[in-house]
């Protein structure tokens, strides 16, 4: 099967810069979609989606921040690394304060920018371990918080969280009532059997804007939640 290829977006208004990055990126493996401002930069993203983006900050029509700001408004999780003529750090300063990731000041080796995407990238899938996708929700084990559509965030407790995850990574499938106690008491009782039918409410609750979600509870047997199609 053919290996996902990472997509990289790279935008640079300098034409000669981007042919030689892009080239390079191309030929370590990497898909590349170039643009030359950030206006262009930004509907590319909004429309084709990338894994990472390599952004100038100098650009005409929209600098690489307006636009890195305009990307973290549809995506908090895109790696952003900015390209920086300038070495001023009130500049760095602002491009991670706006969401980016990393920045390699120019002129820089094309090694470094390759080892640094590669970094960006692994550390970005490390993180997505640990979201759970559930309709219109995210469920994010690191922060312990469930967002809906950006929207709404609500902060879980950990067992409202390791409960969440669990159905979640069983999808569809009943998970035992039983082994759920197990997994957060440690134990199988009356008491933990009502804690948990409790949890469960509330889940409920925090899963109840998007209706194609549905939490069951089969009796005697433990709980399921499905995605209606």
């Amino acid at each position: 099967s053919e290996i996902m290829k990472n997509r990289i977006l790279l935008v640079e208004d300098d034409s000669t810069l981007s042919m030689i990055i892009s080239e390079t990126l191309q030929r370590d493996g990497f898909e590349v979609m170039t643009a030359g401002n950030g206006e262009d930069g930004f509907q590319k993203f909004a429309k084709h989606g990338a894994d990472l983006i390599v952004a100038d900050v100098m650009m005409p029509r929209m600098d690489g921040f307006e636009m890195g700001r305009k990307i973290r408004q549809i995506s908090r999780g895109v790696p952003l690394l900015f390209l920086t003529a300038k070495s001023e750090i009130e500049n760095i300063v602002e491009g991670f304060e706006l969401g980016g990731n990393d920045y390699l000041k120019k002129p820089f080796k094309m090694l470094e920018l390759i080892v640094r995407i590669k970094a960006l990238l692994r550390r970005n899938l490390r993180e997505e371990e640990h979201r759970h996708k559930i309709g219109k929700y995210v469920l994010d084990m690191t922060a312990q918080t469930l967002s809906y559509l950006d929207k709404e965030t609500v902060e879980l407790s950990l067992i409202e969280a390791k409960l969440l995850q669990e159905l979640v990574s069983n999808q569809g499938r009943t998970v035992d009532a039983s082994a759920l106690m197990i997994l957060i008491w440690q134990r199988d009782d009356p008491y933990s059997r009502n804690s948990l039918h409790g949890f469960i409410h509330k889940l409920r609750h925090y899963l109840r804007h998007d209706a194609s979600l549905l939490l069951i509870n089969q009796r005697g047997i433990g709980y399921i939640l499905t995605v209606k199609q």
